[in-house]
């Protein structure tokens, strides 16, 4: 008999890694699994229910009410007929003379969610209560909570109810110390929950003893390792060809997230000196327009390129063609400080060598595989540097990735699934 999993995500599934493997995981040892995350209006073929195998199935909750969208359209509307918002205006001043105490606060009202912060807490919170009934609809035995911004979901659903269920917390990221996340709202908001969930994740041994200090008791450790690559899957996108750059041009690679605190406006003023090769970004964020005018005013076109994100499963087939990687998060929050990158993995599983920051997580692996170079991240002198001794020695840099061929079967999902599934298990 399987048990019913409930897993709440707050992201639109198209890229999460590790909440893929970790479903998939429990879908092939006995767990059926629905998982509830967000549908994204924009991306037309993102599908609102799919079947990713047999017991494991995704729902995604409508992102927007449908009176906002309606009152957006309007509000669209009178801004572009404006003989029918003259009319619409004439209108309201009649009704608002007629009845001014119903007509005239609604349509205030009206006019700050359209336009004001309010329709961010109507949003997430319609999000929210869609996550709550989907996750109320069905009999499941457990619920799994990626993030703090679910956790509020999945304790509604698990133990405000007469028959309480288990809670499981799994959170991959530090959310008392992280970026974006300033509030003391968040340490507040998972200090109250923390004592209601019945056992929780970290991706790491340094988080975890992190949370031991704040909360006191030690979550289970699961490391954020990818797939093993199969050998069908060794074929390569020709990035060289897609770039116009020569057969023979060194590719340094960044892919992932373009985001603050990563290092990355470092790798542009390190670019120019590189003795060789082009930087190239895959990936997209919220500084990837200020990088891109970073490399403009740099003259850097010729050295620094950009590729929009690109699928999950087809990035090894990007990562392949990099002659070296780069991990170079800031020290700007215990978040990053503490991170066990799964970039780091990404490029060990294609053999590519890497240019990383010294942190305790990131440099364990780095030095202790002997996988690529730690630097200070902070530093682009440093990081550059680093490059050049790779681009120069290149007996070191193959030694390094062959280094990488033997790390890939210790760091790797089909590994790490077995310390996932003895957290179930346990249940």
């Amino acid at each position: 008999m399987r048990k019913n999993v409930c897993m709440f995500v707050w992201n639109h599934f198209t890229n999460d890694a590790r909440v893929l493997r970790e479903c998939t995981a429990l879908s092939e040892n006995g767990y059926a699994v629905d998982l509830i995350c967000i549908h994204d209006p924009n991306n037309p073929d993102l599908k609102q229910y799919e079947e990713v195998n047999e017991h494991f199935h995704v729902h995604r909750v409508k992102r927007y009410p449908s009176s906002l969208l309606f009152m957006k359209k309007a509000y669209r509307a009178l801004l572009t007929y404006k003989v029918l918002a003259l009319i619409a205006f004439l209108l309201w001043l009649g009704a608002a003379y007629v009845a001014p105490y119903v007509v005239l606060p609604v349509t205030i009202v009206a006019a700050l969610l359209v336009k004001t912060k309010l329709q961010v807490v109507w949003v997430r919170g319609s999000i929210i209560l869609r996550m709550i009934l989907k996750g109320r609809k069905k009999k499941y035995d457990i619920y799994h909570s990626n993030d703090l911004n679910t956790l509020p979901q999945g304790f509604i659903c698990s133990k405000l109810r007469f028959k309480r269920k288990y809670l499981v917390y799994d959170s991959h990221e530090v959310q008392t110390s992280r970026t974006g996340y300033d509030s003391g709202v968040y340490a507040k908001m998972e200090s109250f929950f923390i004592s209601k969930i019945d056992s929780m994740i970290v991706e790491n041994h340094t988080r975890a003893k992190y949370n031991e200090d704040l909360y006191g008791f030690y979550p289970n450790v699961v490391y954020n390792y990818p797939f093993r690559p199969k050998k069908k899957q060794q074929q390569q996108v020709n990035l060289h060809e897609r770039l116009g750059l020569p057969a023979n041009e060194k590719i340094l690679l960044y892919q992932g997230g373009i985001q603050t605190g990563r290092g990355l406006e470092k790798l542009v003023q390190a670019a120019p000196l590189f003795k060789e090769g082009t930087l190239v970004f895959i990936g997209d964020g919220r500084i990837k327009p200020e990088l891109e005018r970073m490399v403009a005013e740099m003259k850097l076109e010729d050295k620094v390129k950009f590729i929009p994100k690109v699928p999950l499963q087809d990035l090894p087939k990007y990562t392949k063609n990099a002659y070296l990687g780069f991990q170079v998060l800031n020290n700007v929050c215990f978040n990053h400080y503490s991170a066990s990158s799964n970039k780091l993995f990404e490029y060990i599983m294609s053999d590519v060598p890497v240019v990383a920051c010294d942190f305790p997580e990131i440099k364990k692996v780095v030095e202790g595989e002997h996988v690529g170079l730690c630097v200070d991240s902070h530093d682009y002198k440093e990081i550059a540097s680093a490059v050049n001794k790779l681009l120069r020695d290149p007996v070191l840099r193959a030694t390094m990735s062959s280094n990488c061929k033997t790390a890939k079967f210790k760091y790797n999902w089909e590994s790490e699934q077995v310390q996932f599934l003895k957290v179930y298990q346990a249940i």
